[in-house]
């Protein structure tokens, strides 16, 4: 600020008192773009105003209990104007800030969404990815730059180290993009193969219909893509929903998965141990395709199992199946006998299915068991 500032800020206060300095203060700031000071500035004004110290003006520390709520109004609203004032300047690392203390950064997504997909890495692409991606303000922008500025591989490694932070809806989102990227690039990589061997062959649309009856594909330990790449792709797979289009790429990537010399089929847990062969099985659940059959798949190995542990990872993901298909009849008895009892976090959960299955005495009946006071009164009154 030039000493013509601090002279102005003096002759409002003569002229105008307390009011025409804080004026005078936020409009030259707004003027120079000090945003960070700009908010500083109007939460020094709320304090003037509800008499409290003015030593440190964002703090809620020195507030009256009984002003605290004023103060918030006012803090949240000096938030909103200075994240959308860095916004405005593209300052959208700085604009985070504000937006997420008041848990509102649904104006940076909008932004962030607005940009177009970079094609080579650069420090804008850089802080679009770490907002976008690693501060979970638009998971689903932030792999689509991932992607083009840095390739499959670190994107798979960053979405498997973010997958459990991610809402269901952002899971089913980036895992539908990376469905679909990796099999154009098999598909593309498959068709290169089969037009040098078979120049005048018919036109295939899908990797489904380019490798059917085509063993020699997959001769030789022959693969058309990097293997651990559609592992991983496949395992992000189960976190589509049954209405999204993707599933059918997914069948489509597994079905091709199993085709590949046994070196190079991974194995999971259960109940996808077989990891190929069951995913095949899910993914036609999901799809209705001899969907009594996949589920059947399931049941065997949790009739076989022993060991109760895993007896609940393959429950969980038979219920899971099943509350996805709003197969809820079926999911209950499922989830009360294998879930409840082995996992307490997953009572929450079952409260939940009880309750979308309009079977709240189920509930009451399993809190009773489990002598779970809180949850029956919950389904009492619910009730």
């Amino acid at each position: 600020m030039s000493d013509a500032a601090f002279v102005q800020l003096q002759n409002q206060l003569r002229e105008g008192g307390a009011a025409a300095v804080f004026q005078g203060l936020a409009q030259a700031l707004r003027e120079k773009h000090d945003y960070h000071k700009l908010f500083d500035a109007l939460c020094l004004k709320k304090k003037f105003e509800l008499a409290a110290p003015l030593n440190r003006p964002t703090s809620f520390d020195d507030v009256p209990v009984e002003k605290r709520d004023e103060f918030e109004e006012a803090y949240v609203a000096a938030a909103r104007e200075v994240g959308q004032l860095l916004l405005a300047d593209k300052k959208l690392g700085q604009s985070f800030v504000y937006f997420h203390a008041v848990r509102e950064t649904e104006p940076l997504r909008e932004a962030i969404e607005a940009f177009a997909v970079p094609r080579e890495s650069s420090e804008e692409s850089e802080e679009l990815i770490d907002l976008a991606f690693y501060k979970l303000v638009h998971p689903l922008k932030g792999m689509q730059i991932m992607l083009k500025t840095h390739g499959t591989c670190s994107t798979i490694t960053a979405l498997d180290q973010a997958f459990m932070n991610l809402t269901a809806e952002q899971r089913s989102e980036c895992a539908a993009l990376l469905v679909r990227t990796l099999h154009g690039d098999l598909v593309q990589s498959v068709d290169r193969e089969v037009k040098q061997r078979l120049p005048f062959a018919e036109l295939a649309k899908t990797l489904r219909e380019l490798s059917a009856g085509r063993e020699w594909l997959f001769a030789e330990n022959n693969y058309h893509i990097d293997v651990s790449h559609l592992h991983s792709t496949v395992r992000f797979a189960r976190s589509l929903s049954p209405a999204q289009p993707e599933v059918v790429l997914a069948r489509d990537l597994a079905e091709y998965g199993s085709q590949l010399s046994s070196q190079f089929q991974y194995p999971g847990e259960p109940p996808f141990a077989d990891f190929y062969p069951s995913h095949i099985q899910f993914f036609k659940y999901l799809l209705n395709e001899q969907r009594d059959d996949a589920l059947a798949y399931f049941q065997r190995q949790l009739d076989a199992e022993t060991d109760a542990p895993t007896q609940a990872m393959i429950a969980y993901v038979m219920v899971d199946l099943l509350a996805r298909t709003e197969q809820l009849d079926a999911a209950l008895p499922l989830a009360e006998k294998y879930l409840v009892t082995a996992d307490q976090d997953f009572a929450a959960a079952f409260a939940e299915l009880c309750q979308k299955a309009g079977r709240l005495d189920v509930l009451l009946k399993n809190a009773e068991q489990r002598s779970d006071l809180v949850t029956f009164a919950a389904a009492l009154v619910q009730q």
